[in-house]
Formats: structure tokens, sequence, C-alpha cells
């Protein structure tokens, strides 16, 4: 895994659908959002951020707290999620990263591994994301320096896909069906907490 990497992690969403502070949820003994953090903290990386909201989730302090993570401020996080991307694009290149690894706070899955592997398919000037059904690239990423630029004209939910779509170098990591999950409801939690995928 060559090139200095920052780690972002997604925690600014209102959570509307869920209804209440969503990141903060128990699933599997720990609240929702430290799973990405734990996973995050597999790989060796000195720059992993939350980017948070208005209201900062208690997973993402109590990351800070301990020394894992520092705290980013999104002031649009209403606006979507391209607004956090881009918080997190800009700390990557004020800390001189040659790689931003972007993931969600809320798909508790997802692995060292696969980040790792992420990070590992991100080449000079290239970029990786995880391939999903239908062919389709989407979040965790890993974008080299080469495409913060780009990455900060994003705008809305949906930006980062469309950009992916762009990029017909982007390399597409295939993960198990269970690492694509994430949790939008309240329904999704009891769900997955109950019989988690195999």
């Amino acid at each position: 895994m060559s090139g200095r990497l920052c780690i972002a992690i997604m925690a600014a969403g209102a959570a509307r659908r869920f209804e209440g502070p969503k990141l903060d949820a128990e699933f599997s003994s720990k609240r929702l959002g430290r799973h990405a953090v734990d996973a995050a903290l597999g790989l060796d990386t000195k720059s992993l951020v939350i980017v948070v909201g208005d209201t900062c989730p208690k997973f993402a302090r109590e990351a800070e707290a301990e020394g894992h993570a520092g705290l980013l401020f999104n002031p649009e996080a209403g606006l979507g999620l391209a607004g956090s991307i881009a918080v997190g694009v800009r700390h990557a290149a004020e800390t001189k990263c040659e790689k931003l690894l972007l993931m969600l706070g809320d798909m508790p899955f997802v692995t060292s591994s696969t980040l790792r592997r992420l990070a590992d398919a991100a080449t000079v000037g290239g970029l990786s994301a995880t391939h999903y059904p239908g062919g389709k690239a989407g979040i965790p990423i890993c974008v080299t320096d080469r495409h913060f630029d780009d990455m900060l004209s994003l705008t809305g939910d949906r930006g980062a896909s469309s950009y992916l779509r762009g990029e017909p170098q982007c390399r597409k990591i295939d993960v198990p069906a269970r690492e694509l999950a994430d949790i939008d409801t309240r329904m999704d939690l009891a769900t997955l907490s109950i019989a988690p995928w195999h």
C-alpha cells in the first residue's frame, strides 16, 4: 500500500429515514459507526478523519477522545454527501496525502481487508471502487491526488457515482455481498442484527 493514505468516514447525514441518531445505534455490541472506525484502524494510516455535521455522533467523539480519529465539520451537510466528500478531499490535499479512501459510517460489514485491497488498487493517477451488482462502482472508494480537484466539483448525494461512471480506468474490486449492506432504517438495523448476511 504505497503512498500516504488518508481515510475519511462520512458521518454527517441527517438519517431522516432512520428517525434518530443512526450511527450511535447499537449493532453487534457496539455503536453502528464504530464498525467503520475499527475497519479503518486495521490499515496502517496515520490520518483517519470523520466528517460530521451540526450534530456530532457519539461514536465520532469517542474515536477522537481515544486518539484514533480527527473530526472534520461539514457546514453544508444538509445539501448531500458530496459536501462531506469535499471536506475529506480538502483535508487530504492540505495534509499532502497521495490517496484518499472514502467510506460510509452505516456499512458495518466492510472489512479492513476490503479497504486494503481498495487502497492497493488505486495506483498512481488512478482510482478504485467497490463493485456492486449490475457492474456499478460505488463506495467505499479510493482516489489518488490526481482526482482531488475533480472530486471537489461533485454535487448532491449521487455525485460520486456519476464521477465513477465517467472514469473508465476505475478499478472495481469484488467483495462479499454482505459487505455492501448499509443501514438506512430501523428495520434494516433489526433485520441485520438478528440475521446478518452470510
